[in-house]
């Protein structure tokens, strides 16, 4: 606390508060306010009226004109020795800072603090309490509590860059805000244990944790989301210089997010937490919830005033956020896009906001990707959007994939195949999340065949494994629109592969009448070759285990990232495979037996006598049809046996004929 009692300058006395000089007649120890009225505790009738707004001051002139330069122009250059009457309505902060300075003036004992430090020293600096006029002036004693004091203290350097809202431009043209945003900055950066813990946004009970808890680096967030959006940008933008982790730096502009701007929380959650008191509390902001009202009334037209403050808050979170990726979740910037399309932000913002989504897009999830379509579009959600975040996505990709890599060369190989395989997931999620995105978008009557097209061949074919989400897609896009001609038909369904297809999907095409007849041929033609490609490998298996390579593996590498459905299909499948591999098995064995039958009436038939050949063959063909009819062997094999021993026997009865 700076107090001129302290002090004595210049021959003047400044004991028990009272200022007193042998000029200066007028003693007192305070002020007196009668109403919207302040008086001077003495018996010297005063002679100035100071109006300051609607309040006003009787005072004396030789104590102001003493200290403040700028009175002694207003009252020597109107050249009136009879002045008694001025107003000041532009003096920074008021009528309360012009009671500070005036009381400082008289030398009563002023108290400093964190709250009216700013708006003094503006109103010094309006005065012109210069050095000039008196040594140890009020533009001193302000600017040493606020370089010793308050520049050394978090607390109090949160609280007068609060108070710095309503003193624009003073506090701007006097550093103020510079050098405390600095301040702040310089804090969240250094080492926490070395800063009393005096939280501006907490309670007092936790605003003090004990020596061995650890402070966590998000111990800043909480007091920097009071600022006023403006404040908040030079913060963080001091933050980034002094060279704060990308991620901090995001989740602190998520945090404020939050808190200013509760229409980015999920619908049905509520209000967040203090969102709907942070900009009543602080008197910084005239409205109330945010964009929660705005999008609640839809039908109405967006207050000027509403869409000003929200819009420069979302103006100004997109330009301070860090360019490094994953800095904040795709989910938070699809929020954030949603807002800005709403409330019609710089198309330069947008656009630079879209392709940061497209740097993360495979981490989006289906209900931040729909998104209404602000511009009376036809269409209930924004698929042009969508389509623009999908290519920026695209390129984002081929720009990584032609990228030269960083690493030395014995790593390169590594790191290429490493980062293919990401790129391969990468696009493995975004197809799965596409599909989810046109089945639900398929529903919209007003949606056309090119649009969603276009939207579903956007992505290689190497990122779709199976085509199934496409197929319950383009099944959903046909309900919504069954006045479709057969060529619009075969024209949707060209966007999928039926090779590509599951067992279960496969089923339900072949049963499916909205599909082409076409293309109901090319689904059980691709199950057909998918039933013969199964047996080939099992038969390959069966033949030699050394040339075997089984595809089971491979499936497996692909089955991590297809749907559960592929899956499934893929475990059907399987199953039936494994029941053909055990038919085949039993066929075979009972060929076995046949083929013992038949060497068994062989060696019988050379044992027979000539006399009765004929007999004996006969009863081998009798005993030979019976077997046949209790078995279920192909025909074709145990016919192709039957010649051969005819044709072996009958040379040897010419040449008993001959002999």
């Amino acid at each position: 606390m700076w107090e001129s009692e302290n002090e004595s300058v210049s021959g003047r006395d400044y004991g028990n508060g009272v200022h007193s000089t042998s000029k200066n007649g007028v003693k007192t120890d305070s002020f007196e306010q009668k109403g919207q009225s302040w008086y001077v505790a003495t018996d010297i009738p005063s002679d100035l009226l100071v109006q300051i707004e609607d309040v006003n001051f009787h005072l004396h002139k030789y104590p102001l004109l003493s200290r403040s330069g700028k009175m002694n122009r207003i009252i020597y250059e109107s050249r009136d020795a009879e002045l008694s009457k001025i107003s000041l309505d532009e003096l920074p902060c008021g009528p309360e800072a012009f009671e500070l300075a005036a009381k400082f003036c008289y030398g009563i004992a002023i108290d400093l603090s964190a709250t009216n430090i700013s708006g003094l020293r503006c109103a010094a600096e309006y005065l012109e309490m210069t050095e000039d006029l008196e040594e140890g002036n009020l533009i001193f004693k302000t600017e040493a509590f606020l370089s010793y004091v308050v520049l050394s203290s978090w607390r109090d350097s949160i609280l007068v860059l609060k108070s710095c809202e309503k003193l624009s431009p003073w506090a701007e043209n006097l550093q103020i805000v510079r050098r405390c945003s600095e301040s702040i900055a310089w804090k969240a950066c250094a080492n926490p244990k070395g800063i009393k813990w005096q939280y501006t946004g907490k309670p007092a009970s936790v605003s003090s944790p004990s020596r061995n808890h650890q402070v966590p680096p998000d111990w800043w967030f909480e007091d920097v989301t009071i600022l006023r959006i403006d404040h908040f940008v030079r913060v963080i933008t001091a933050i980034k210089v002094k060279g704060m982790r990308h991620e901090l730096i995001g989740a602190s502009i998520m945090q404020y997010a939050t808190k200013w701007l509760p229409g980015l929380i999920n619908e049905g959650s509520g209000l967040a937490e203090d969102g709907s008191n942070s900009s009543n509390s602080n008197g910084s902001s005239s409205w109330r919830g945010g964009l929660h009202m705005i999008i609640a009334g839809s039908g109405e037209e967006i207050p000027t005033v509403q869409a000003k403050d929200q819009r420069m808050i979302v103006e100004s979170l997109i330009s301070i956020l860090p360019q490094q990726k994953d800095s904040v979740s795709c989910s938070f910037l699809l929020r954030l896009l949603r807002m800005a399309n709403m409330l019609k932000v710089a198309p330069a913002l947008i656009t630079e906001l879209e392709k940061r989504v497209g740097m993360q897009f495979e981490q989006a999830t289906l209900a931040d990707l729909l998104i209404p379509s602000y511009n009376k579009s036809e269409t209930m959600y924004d698929i042009d959007l969508v389509q623009r975040l999908l290519e920026h996505f695209i390129i984002q990709e081929q720009t990584e994939s032609s990228s030269p890599s960083r690493y030395p060369f014995p790593d390169k190989h590594m790191h290429d195949g490493s980062q293919r395989g990401t790129n391969l997931n990468a696009k493995m999620r975004v197809a799965r999340l596409v599909d989810s995105y046109l089945t639900e978008v398929s529903r919209d009557r007003h949606l056309s065949l090119t649009k969603f097209q276009v939207l579903a061949e956007a992505l290689p074919d190497s990122a779709r494994t199976c085509d199934d989400g496409l197929y319950r897609a383009i099944d959903s896009y046909l309900k919504a629109h069954p006045t479709l001609s057969e060529h619009e038909r075969k024209r949707l369904c060209r966007v999928m592969d039926c090779q590509k297809l599951s067992v279960d999907a496969c089923m339900h095409a072949a049963q499916n009448e909205r599909l082409p007849l076409r293309v109901v041929v090319q689904v059980l033609f691709s199950e057909q070759v998918k039933i013969s490609n199964a047996i080939a490998n099992i038969s390959l298996k069966d033949a030699g285990e050394s040339h075997y390579q089984p595809l089971v593996s491979h499936h497996k590498s692909l089955l991590e990232a297809t749907p559960q459905s592929f899956q499934e299909g893929w475990t059907a499948a399987k199953k039936d495979i494994n029941t053909l591999k055990f038919e085949l098995e039993t066929v075979k064995t009972k060929y076995v037996e046949l083929q013992n039958d038949m060497d068994n009436l062989q060696r019988q038939f050379d044992k027979i006598a000539k006399p009765k050949q004929a007999s004996a063959w006969t009863a081998g063909w009798k005993k030979l049809s019976k077997l046949t009819k209790t078995t279920n062997v192909e025909t074709h094999d145990i016919s192709s046996q039957i010649p051969n021993a005819e044709q072996t026997t009958k040379p040897r009865r010419w040449r008993n004929s001959i002999s």
